[in-house]
């Protein structure tokens, strides 16, 4: 697969587990591309942890960057009928359980749905953000993130880095598969045609159960 096309994969086959009227929370990078792949009969409401409630894309008419930023720093706009809220508000939506599902990327996850995506030892990093709160309080939890790392698997046993939260992810999607955690392990429910059953669990140190209605992604 060509790694430009990697993110967009990802993005399209995430935007498919989202509902019409969903609140959602979108991490940083890749995740922020998935509204852009709804179908035209979803309208989600996206939440940013900072404190807007109906973020809306950017562009030439919104662009206001000295003014509204997402919970990542990144210029941001409000859609019509959103709202601007306090921090404390933000996040009392978070640990109340009243956000639908939230999209994040991750570094790591693992055999059991635990989950790190904060910070890599002796390198510099923002901070945790709001990830913790997001991963043990909205009710579906979805990692966007690609398969391995410069080779390296990502879906592992057990995580090596910090946790941020453990036994939290519901499902991860990667450009080359859709995988499901379930008490029992991992279920490859899904896999890219471009690659085989075989391919996908080489690329993947934890242990998966395949699926006996395992499907095609694409």
């Amino acid at each position: 697969m060509d790694r430009s096309e990697i993110k967009q994969v990802i993005a399209k086959r995430v935007a498919k587990e989202l509902h019409d009227g969903d609140v959602v929370n979108l991490g940083i990078g890749l995740p922020t591309m998935v509204p852009q792949f709804l179908p035209d009969d979803v309208h989600v409401t996206l939440q940013s942890e900072n404190g807007i409630l109906g973020t809306a894309a950017v562009d030439e008419w919104t662009h206001s960057p000295l003014h509204i930023v997402d919970a990542g720093g990144s210029p941001s706009a409000v859609a019509a009928g959103g709202a601007f809220i306090d921090s404390a508000t933000s996040f009392a939506m978070i640990r109340g359980g009243h956000v639908d599902a939230t999209i994040l990327g991750g570094l790591e996850v693992d055999a059991e749905g635990s989950l790190s995506n904060w910070i890599i030892p002796g390198k510099k990093m923002p901070g945790m953000g709001g990830a913790m709160d997001l991963l043990v309080g909205a009710k579906k939890v979805i990692i966007a993130m690609e398969h391995t790392a410069k080779g390296a698997p990502k879906i592992l046993k057990k995580c090596r880095l910090p946790y941020t939260a453990i036994h939290c992810v519901n499902k991860i999607i990667t450009e080359m598969a859709v995988i499901e955690v379930t008490k029992d392990g991992l279920l490859l429910t899904e896999y890219n045609p471009e690659f085989t059953v075989e391919q996908i669990q080489e690329a993947t140190e934890a242990e998966l159960t395949v699926s006996a209605d395992l499907k095609p992604m694409m």
